[in-house]
């Protein structure tokens, strides 16, 4: 359980600091900040998944709360206006925020009363739940509640006009709100029934503090149709439901829904191997839930295979390089092989010309195939499975599609991806692309290009055809063509990508200006991934130079600081954005390499435990209950980037797994 003191809670900035996320299974969330105005586009009370997990809308931005106790009237919300007017200022009355299994209640203390607020979401379908409770020694109080709705895709703002005018209607259910004609119906019930007095004005100018600062638009006008006015009694509660979904099918009993909520969260750390772990470990458990999505099917028939990874909140997609690093963690170190299985099953169908998708957008776009690494890092999460769980019906039926990999790959596929025949090594060469995972572009630009043979990609290649001898021997398939590749690659890798002058290894080598002795932390897959391509004798030199200038309390920098081009601090808009994110920002998700690596060096694992901890603490002072995507490389380090990130909890959780099974 994370809490958030009320010391934090009213200090304006630092409530504004935090935020919280709760998730749907089906890509739509919850999400604000612990003071209750919102500082992102992205936050809302219901974000919707139209078409599950794409086609996010933010249909109701908030609720602001009003308590009557007797003849006074307490504002419990709060909001920031354009010009930084901050009104109401219910933050006053914020005594604590928990996050219990990922569920967070709001506990506002007022004279004679002290309310308390939970949210949370049904599993599998757009529908957020808002309960207040009223403490059994207040007076009885009225609650008064105004809803603020938007129509809009979670990227954008909303501009309202005047003549602007949602459609309220009045039904048995409840009420149904309409943006416009052809628009999904918002449905919003109250129990036990409240009292509806519409109002339809528009709220203008609220700023959204957080967009600001990424220099994008960050005003916002919402629509309320109207207050929802209840009278509450000591010890009993008002919920609200908001839903995209038809009457028919969300649920019409609330009072079950956060009992269903709270033992399906519990189930999942319980279920774990972390059950016996330190809390904030179990709730990483439950923080990976949220990236866990069902996804479309690529395959049809009734066993299609649906399981998909968000990469991280609020604004990413599926991602396939993100996924596939973050599924062992995800999935296999939390007891998951069901849904793991699914998901290779689901991503092996992605496969066209030898290539994973890199981003399956959120638009109704096709996917995209420009990774030189997503396709690889599917043989470390398939590998990573088969040691679990030793699957050999999943291994013989994807195999034919990981044979097609490797030729495409031998011979040529998208964006002059392909090995070259002098070394076995692995090269993308086409120019202006961003083919690695240092992949960041803004106006054509792209800072960080390297291309050529990159470093971690022939670590990533080598692997792929060393657990594809591997798996065919087990099979009983031919295996000479894999074991040839593997042992050219392994040499050239050793003689070509040693630095000796500075003992490391190049970043790219036969890169556009020749060989790139750029430090970055890329090398470190060499040793860290489930085959070692670096000498074993080289290890502890590579380590030695990784420890002195790329790690941080919070991840490795993926960039040395010692590099003209490093860059400290991530801000500004997104051409600064962009060209600090590769540049000297780092990254927690690299430390699940760098464990395996320094394991393999026979580093203290005392130290990698402290380390990791160290991190995983960052969960009760950013994204609430969650790991964010990088952290500055200059300190304080502070955090950056998205508040929850898939390869961030995923490569924690493995690390912290490997590290108490030794």
């Amino acid at each position: 359980m994370i809490t958030v003191g009320r010391d934090t809670c009213r200090q304006l900035d630092a409530a504004l600091d935090r935020e919280w996320l709760v998730t749907n299974g089906i890509g739509g969330y919850a999400s604000g900040t612990v003071a209750g105005a919102n500082t992102r586009r992205y936050h809302g009370l219901l974000v919707a998944a139209l078409q599950p997990p794409r086609d996010r809308l933010v249909m109701l931005a908030k609720v602001d709360e009003e308590l009557v106790v007797d003849d006074r009237t307490f504002y419990l919300s709060t909001n920031e206006y354009h010009d930084g007017t901050i009104h109401p200022t219910g933050y006053i009355h914020l005594e604590e925020v928990r996050i219990e299994d990922g569920i967070p209640t709001f506990t506002y203390t007022v004279p004679d009363a002290r309310l308390t607020k939970t949210v949370w979401m049904e599993q599998g379908q757009n529908t957020t739940y808002v309960r207040y409770t009223l403490s059994e020694d207040a007076r009885p109080s009225t609650l008064r509640t105004a809803l603020f709705a938007t129509y809009r895709d979670f990227h954008h703002e909303t501009t309202g006009v005047p003549d602007w005018v949602f459609g309220v209607a009045e039904v048995e259910q409840g009420l149904e709100i309409t943006a416009f004609e052809g628009a999904r119906t918002l449905r919003v019930r109250a129990s036990p029934t409240a009292q509806f007095i519409q109002t339809g004005v528009w709220y203008w100018r609220y700023l959204h503090r957080r967009e600001r600062d990424r220099g994008l638009d960050c005003l916002e006008d919402l629509y309320s149709p109207g207050l929802l006015i209840a009278p509450l009694q000591p010890g009993e509660s008002l919920t609200i439901q908001a839903s995209a979904e038809e009457w028919s099918v969300s649920p019409g009993d609330s009072a079950d829904a956060l009992d269903r909520r709270r033992v399906r969260q519990r189930k999942l750390w319980m279920a774990s191997p972390f059950a016996t772990q330190d809390q904030r470990v179990r709730d990483l458990v439950v923080a990976a839930d949220q990236f866990v999505v069902r996804a479309r099917p690529t395959q049809t028939g009734p066993n299609a295979p649906t399981t998909g990874i968000i990469a991280g909140y609020h604004w990413f997609e599926e991602w396939g390089r993100d996924a596939l690093i973050a599924l062992p963690g995800l999935l296999l170190a939390t007891g998951r092989q069901a849904e793991a299985r699914d998901m290779l099953r689901r991503y092996a169908a992605l496969v066209d010309h030898g290539m994973l998708p890199n981003r399956l957008p959120d638009e109704q776009q096709a996917p995209e195939y420009n990774a030189i690494d997503a396709t690889l890092w599917y043989f470390q999460a398939l590998e990573h499975y088969i040691r679990a769980t030793r699957d050999d019906d999943l291994l013989a039926e994807i195999y034919p599609s990981l044979t097609d990999v490797v030729k495409w790959h031998q011979d040529e596929a998208r964006y002059g991806i392909q090995v070259d025949a002098d070394d076995g090594l692995l090269e993308g060469v086409v120019p202006a692309v961003q083919l690695t995972w240092m992949d960041a572009k803004v106006d054509g630009w792209v800072v960080t290009p390297r291309r050529g043979k990159p470093v971690e990609v022939n670590a990533l290649w080598y692997n792929a055809v060393r657990l594809m001898d591997d798996w065919s021997r087990h099979l009983g398939k031919a295996t000479s063509r894999y074991r040839e590749a593997a042992a050219q690659a392994y040499e050239s890798f050793n003689e070509r990508f040693w630095y000796a002058d500075g003992g490391y290894l190049y970043d790219v080598v036969d890169g556009e200006h020749g060989d790139d002795a750029t430090f970055r932390p890329n090398q470190v897959l060499a040793i860290g991934l489930i085959y070692p391509t670096l000498d074993p004798r080289r290890w502890e030199s590579v380590m030695h130079q990784v420890d002195r200038h790329l790690l941080t309390p919070y991840g490795l920098r993926s960039l040395s600081p010692d590099s003209p081009d490093y860059r400290g601090h991530y801000g500004g808009d997104q051409r600064q954005r962009d060209g600090a994110y590769h540049q000297g920002i780092a990254w927690p998700w690299l430390l699940g390499p760098y464990v395996e690596a320094c394991k393999r060096a026979s580093r203290d694992l005392t130290t990698l435990r402290t380390l990791l901890a160290g991190v995983i603490a960052t969960s009760e002072s950013c994204g609430l209950g969650s790991i964010g995507e990088i952290f500055d490389g200059d300190p304080p380090h502070q955090a950056g980037g998205c508040i929850a990130q898939a390869w961030s909890v995923g490569e924690l959780l493995r690390a912290w797994r490997r590290l108490a099974q030794e």
